[in-house]
């Protein structure tokens, strides 16, 4: 069988579309209905359908067993190889952080050493490289509070200041593209956001990292839907609520790397960036702290 394509934002949809589309020339090639299947199976006959419509997932024992009732034995590998990269590419929370915060982030350490070039645009929150320790720790206690996984969040910080030390490595380089709202959004104590700010204006000035502000009178080119990161031309990620996305195909790398693209070239950079962060750190002040006698 022909390897499973995919392309463009809807590339997971389509995946489990494709595995189910194979599961079901599998069935047919049979000569089997879906029915006839469930009960050599012995499985409820509505699996069978949501296997092969995209609805349900299969289990590397649900391929295996499928294969050998259908006469596809030799299919086995080839479906099995299609539904891990399906599983890489969208990683739940609940299964990846299971090991504990601390754990992710030594994951992503190891895919820090092994990338040249960062791009990250983010809408919504400061990106982890560029995060303080108290801006960590509330971002890290709302993913507690939200997936109700481990809470070691002390250590997670930890080693996510540890991870940061690659920003000073002269051989890795970095580009960040931060909208205006990222800078206001009060996802932590006023007071913490100051020292994010300060730290934002600090980093800035390295000399491998090019940071950028959209700011709100900035017209996008691109509706900014959601963050992710560029690693390389290897990979691009996104976060949602409940999984991490780990996209690979040549056409979407390419996508996001237009999508990057036009954020980067709407953004301001040096002494225009740091205006904008100092006109926040302003805003967050007046609004914060009490006025002067």
């Amino acid at each position: 069988m022909p390897p499973i394509r995919t392309s463009g934002v809807s590339s997971l949809h389509e995946a489990r579309l494709a595995l189910g589309k194979r599961l079901r020339e599998l069935r047919r090639t049979a000569g089997l209905s879906g029915r006839a299947l469930a009960e050599a199976l012995n499985w409820p006959p509505s699996k069978v359908s949501k296997l092969e419509n995209g609805r349900q997932s299969p289990t590397d024992r649900d391929i295996r067993a499928w294969a050998k009732a259908t006469g596809g034995d030799h299919e086995a590998e080839p479906l099995l190889a299609a539904l891990h990269t399906l599983e890489v590419q969208n990683i739940e929370w609940q299964r990846q952080l299971r090991g504990g915060l601390r754990a992710h982030q030594n994951e992503l350490a190891a895919l820090d050493r092994a990338t040249r070039l960062f791009r990250a645009f983010e809408c919504t929150y400061v990106p982890g490289l560029l995060q303080t320790a108290e801006y960590a720790r509330a971002r890290f206690a709302q993913s507690v509070g939200v997936l109700k996984v481990r809470g070691d969040v002390d250590e997670a910080v930890q080693a996510r200041l540890h991870r940061q030390e690659i920003l000073y490595r002269r051989d890795k380089r970095f580009h960040f593209v931060l909208a205006e709202p990222a800078l206001r959004y009060r996802l932590c104590a006023p007071e913490v956001m100051l020292g994010q700010l300060d730290r934002l204006i600090s980093l800035s000035a390295l000399p491998n990292v090019k940071f950028g502000i959209i700011g709100f009178r900035a017209a996008y080119a691109v509706a900014p839907a959601h963050g992710f990161w560029l690693l390389d031309e290897e990979r691009v990620m996104v976060e949602t609520y409940s999984a991490e996305l780990n996209l690979a195909g040549p056409q979407e790398i390419e996508l996001y790397r237009s999508v990057f693209d036009s954020m980067a070239a709407a953004a301001s950079y040096g002494r225009q960036a740091r205006e904008i962060i100092k006109r926040v750190i302003d805003d967050i002040s007046a609004e914060t702290l009490p006025d002067e006698q």
